[in-house]
């Protein structure tokens, strides 16, 4: 199935039921008075987290989406049944907005989680409701209001702890596949990956995290060049962004440490929040280089670099160095989950 990570579409909820002009007919009962009932309400359209789904492809099938009107009162003070409200399945890490104002009107992260996006009309009154001492015979009544309709932006964010960036090529499919259970297809040639895919790496004592790679950035990903532009957005939710760097390009001219400055700039060119999340770097495919050229290599790119984050190097095709990779990153988001824990303790609002 194609990954669908935007979509559009029109909900429009139920209109509510009329009032009801009615007397009271019944033998041996003059003058019975009014007896017209209440319409009942339309239904409202909600948006509710299903964690079956993973993209927002059925969208792309039915676009428009109508909750059920309410039903009209009747006679005998009978109130009209209410309308059946509706419920949309989207995926956990939707974000909802209102493709008009562009207002953000909820953010779905949470399985199980409803949210209100068109409210159902109000139920028309009844000519009993009119009737009072001076109009002991109403013949009036109120119509049900229209259901609210508006058009929705989702936008997909997929929920990720760690996020993989880098140059097509540089080996991020190699590596979710070396770490993990997703299984990216991978190719000698750009742009093999064309869509997020997610992994989970486990760790011993029932340790998870869960890793998302996304399509290779190029110079001007910012401005829409390639494909990974379309999805950064993906790495927004990650605690932790690691850059994959190729140390041994094919064309022997390309200057890794000068890759990595470009793909930062893009980043900060995008989001001043992605571009200030943590970010080691990953120097990879040392498979390729003999071990004296390997530690010169990546020692320059290092140094150039001048990178004081952490950085590791490994061979992802051989899984050389990414058990230590995936134990650290673990910690770390193990330690960063302990200071929000801290922190909401001791919270004195």
């Amino acid at each position: 199935m194609k990954f669908i990570d935007e979509a559009t579409i029109i909900v429009e909820a139920g209109k509510g039921g009329n009032g009801c002009v009615s007397f009271r007919r019944e033998k041996y009962i003059p003058k019975g008075g009014p007896d017209g009932g209440d319409g009942g309400d339309g239904g409202s359209v909600f948006l509710v987290v299903d964690n079956d789904l993973n993209t927002l492809a059925d969208f792309r099938f039915q676009r428009n989406y109508q909750a059920s009107n309410g039903k009209g009162g009747s006679s005998a003070n009978c109130t009209g049944a209410g309308g059946d409200d509706l419920y949309i399945k989207v995926p956990a890490g939707t974000l909802v907005k209102d493709a008009d104002t562009q207002e953000l009107m909820g953010d779905l992260s949470e399985v199980g989680k409803v949210l209100k996006v068109a409210q159902g009309g109000f139920h028309g009154l009844g000519n009993t409701r009119f009737k009072s001492s001076t109009n002991q015979a109403p013949r009036q009544c109120k119509p049900g209001t229209p259901g609210e309709k508006r058009t929705l932006s989702l936008e997909l964010q997929v929920l990720a702890d760690v996020g993989l960036l880098g140059l097509p090529n540089a080996g991020k499919s190699t590596f979710i596949r070396s770490v993990s259970n997703a299984k990216p297809k991978v190719a000698d040639y750009p742009f093999t990956t064309l869509y997020p895919n997610l992994g989970v790496v486990g760790l011993d004592g029932n340790r998870s995290f869960v890793i998302a790679d996304i399509p290779g950035l190029i110079e001007g990903a910012s401005e829409g060049a390639g494909l990974g532009h379309q999805f950064l957005r993906h790495l927004s939710r990650t605690g932790l962004l690691l850059h994959i760097v190729d140390i041994a390009p094919l064309d022997g001219e390309t200057n890794p440490a000068h890759e990595v400055i470009k793909i930062a700039k893009e980043l900060e060119k995008y989001s001043d929040s992605l571009a200030n999340q943590p970010r080691w770097l990953v120097l990879n495919k040392l498979d390729l280089l003999q071990e004296e050229e390997r530690e010169k290599t990546c020692e320059e790119i290092i140094n150039t670099l001048d990178w004081k984050a952490p950085y590791f190097k490994i061979s992802a095709i051989n899984s050389n160095g990414t058990k230590e990779l995936c134990t650290a990153i673990m910690n770390f988001l193990e330690d960063g989950r302990e200071s929000e824990a801290n922190e909401d303790r001791n919270y004195t609002p």
